[in-house]
């Protein structure tokens, strides 16, 4: 399939905090409740609209834990755009969200975009960090920074990614 355009977006955040399963659920349309730990990087790519043109996304679902950021570190440079993952029910998670933030700043490109998603909100009833401890996330003005809170839901899945692939148009990597 041709394509005019291509973005390359990472996914980072703490391990288990649902990284896969949004990489997942974008790129084949399914929700998959099992997943196992990434080891080291996953990579899917798919073909969309942006107006009247067609472009590839790729989708880099890197590994959260430490022993494998050395390798992950790399594909930072390319990416247009990151979406930083924290899990609404852990707390620790959340308090990392910062440290994934600079990394891609300082990783990244500079006028990369980073989109937030708090994930697992279908289990916010149950026990979710920012209603019980009124948890707020500090962050500094930022155009290239957007805050979202993720749902579980497919629709909103795409959404996500829709919504960072149309702020990341204005640096395509032009073919």
């Amino acid at each position: 399939m041709s394509y005019q355009y291509l973005f390359k977006f990472i996914i980072v955040g703490d391990q288990a905090v649902g990284k896969s399963c949004i990489c997942y659920q974008f790129l084949k349309n399914q929700f998959k409740e099992i997943h196992f730990l990434t080891i080291g990087l996953e990579f899917g790519a798919k073909i969309l609209q942006l107006g009247n043109k067609e472009v590839k996304l790729q989708i880099w679902d890197t590994a959260g834990s430490e022993k494998y950021k050395a390798m992950t570190r790399q594909y930072y440079r390319a990416a247009t755009g990151a979406i930083v993952v924290y899990d609404i029910t852990s707390r620790e998670s959340f308090q990392n969200v910062t440290k994934w933030i600079e990394e891609c700043q300082q990783q990244g490109k500079q006028d990369m975009i980073i989109i937030l998603i708090g994930n697992k909100v279908d289990l916010e009833i149950q026990y979710n960090i920012h209603n019980i401890n009124g948890d707020k996330f500090p962050y500094k003005k930022d155009r290239n920074l957007r805050m979202k809170r993720g749902y579980i839901l497919l629709k909103q899945v795409q959404r996500i990614i829709q919504t960072l692939l149309k702020l990341s148009h204005r640096q395509p990597q032009k073919l």
